[in-house]
């Protein structure tokens, strides 16, 4: 992502309204929003031959190998061509999900906030009829608005092939619900985290205003966010009486407590620093917010 280095951003800037903000951000970042579509239909078009040829010749395999009987079989162990292939499209859309968070905080920390801020071109919007607050809140909402109906796209394909093919993936020796990545997969918290993301991005990017340290700090912010909302899950539901506090004595029936009471502290997370964003940007420029 580059600045605006041209007069089309700034003329779109002086149409008043959301429009010419949107034709704005569209114009700057368009290879942002590219990458974007082209990955979330990627990781689409995986997922949609992973529930359907993709599981079908996996299954067909795993019989083939005597692997349903029940009986030991060495074989089992070592999955043929078809086996891998469903496991490797599925740990590459489970692993999409698990660093977009990362890719989304690292983007609007650099290039979103910190580089035009950096470069002046922040402060060159705010002369075209465009005020400090309302410039912050299309880097907010614009990026939102197309992460969200990607990441649950992504998400409910996902979802709906970790329900449909459960059996094969254990059968594969592949991961259970509640192992971080999965859970994470499956649920909304596969959205609220790249939406923090965007949110401590620009925190980054308002407070240090220079594209790399904004960068840095942003990713280091999400990475620790995560780090400690995978230690401290287990302890958000009481598990059931007379067993210990760990992730895998839960129930399965416990995925959407869990899942809900995560995404309430990821949300609160997002709210304050987007809150503490627009604070900081009103100190340091006067303007009303």
């Amino acid at each position: 992502m580059t600045a605006v280095t041209g007069r089309a951003p700034v003329a779109a800037l002086r149409s008043r309204g959301p429009r010419g903000l949107f034709l704005a951000m569209m114009r700057v970042h368009r290879s942002a929003l590219l990458f974007w579509i082209g990955l979330v239909a990627l990781g689409c078009v995986a997922l949609l031959w992973a529930l359907g040829p993709g599981a079908d010749a996996a299954w067909a395999e795993h019989r083939a190998m005597g692997c349903h009987s029940g009986i030991p079989n060495l074989g089992c162990d070592l999955p043929g061509p078809a086996m891998l292939r469903y496991e490797t499209v599925a740990t590459l859309a489970n692993g999409l999900l698990a660093l977009l968070p990362v890719l989304t905080a690292a983007w609007a920390g650099g290039a979103l906030i910190g580089r035009e801020l950096e470069d002046g071109t922040a402060q060159l919007a705010w002369t075209q009829s465009v005020t400090p607050a309302r410039w912050l809140a299309a880097k907010l909402a614009v990026p939102a608005l197309l992460l969200v109906p990607g990441t649950l796209a992504v998400t409910l394909l996902h979802r709906a092939l970790w329900s449909s093919h459960s059996d094969l993936a254990r059968a594969m020796g592949w991961r259970e619900w509640h192992d971080d990545s999965i859970f994470e997969a499956n649920g909304t918290l596969a959205t609220v985290h790249p939406l923090t993301a965007l949110a401590l991005g620009v925190l980054a990017g308002v407070l240090l205003r220079r594209a790399l340290p904004a960068l840095g700090v942003a990713v280091l912010a999400v990475s620790f966010m995560i780090w400690e909302l995978d230690k401290l899950r287990p302890h958000l539901w009481p598990t059931p009486p007379g067993t210990p506090s760990l992730m895998h004595k839960h129930p399965s029936s416990h995925f959407w407590p869990l899942q809900l009471v995560e995404t309430g502290i990821v949300l609160a997370v997002a709210a304050l620093a987007t809150a503490t964003a627009f604070l900081v940007l009103r100190r340091r420029t006067g303007a009303a917010v």
